[in-house]
C-alpha cells in the first residue's frame, strides 16, 4: 500500500508556502503607499528591467495568464504608469514602457524591494545564498526537461 502524502514533508507544497509568505513580505511595499497589485508590480518591474515590450512578452515573463496581464496594464495605462507605442515591426501589436510617472515609482521601489530582498537572505551566509540559487537553478532545468519529455509522449 502508498504511503500517504503528507503535506508539510511534499517538496512542491513547502515550495508553495515559502513563495507565498516570501511575496507577502515584499508585497507590503508595492501595495502601500504605491497602491499596486502583484500584477502590477510584475509589470512594473518587467518594463523598469527594459526598454519596451509586448504585452504577450510581459505575460510569459511574469508567469501570469492573458486576462492579469491585461487587467495590470490596463489599470497601469489609466494610472499613467505605462504608454503603448506602435509596433514597427508587428502594427498588430503596442510596445508597452514606462512612462516618467512610472520609472519614477519603479526607481523609488527598487531600493526598497532590495533592501527587503537582503533583510530576506540575510539568515543564509555567502556560500548558503550560493548553493540556494544553484539548487532553484537545477531545479528548474530539471522540472523544464520533464515537462520536454513529458510533452514529447
Amino acid at each position: 500500500m502508498p504511503k500517504g502524502l503528507i503535506l508539510d514533508n511534499f517538496f512542491p507544497y513547502r515550495l508553495t508556502q515559502l513563495q507565498a509568505t516570501i511575496s507577502d513580505c515584499i508585497a507590503d511595499i508595492y501595495t502601500g503607499k504605491f497602491d499596486l497589485t502583484r500584477h502590477e508590480w510584475r509589470v512594473l518591474a518587467i518594463l523598469g528591467s527594459s526598454v519596451e515590450m509586448s504585452a504577450k512578452q510581459i505575460g510569459l515573463l511574469s508567469n501570469l495568464e492573458k486576462m492579469q496581464t491585461s487587467r495590470a496594464i490596463s489599470k497601469m495605462l489609466n494610472e499613467k504608469l505605462v504608454m503603448k507605442t506602435t509596433n514597427l515591426n508587428d502594427k498588430r501589436s503596442a510596445l508597452l514602457k514606462l512612462t516618467p510617472r512610472g520609472l519614477s515609482v519603479y526607481q523609488q521601489l527598487v531600493p526598497k524591494v532590495i533592501t527587503r530582498e537582503q533583510e530576506l537572505l540575510s539568515v543564509l551566509t555567502q556560500e548558503e545564498q550560493h548553493q540556494l540559487f544553484n539548487t532553484m537553478k537545477k531545479l528548474s532545468l530539471q522540472s523544464q526537461s520533464i515537462l520536454k519529455k513529458e510533452n514529447n509522449n
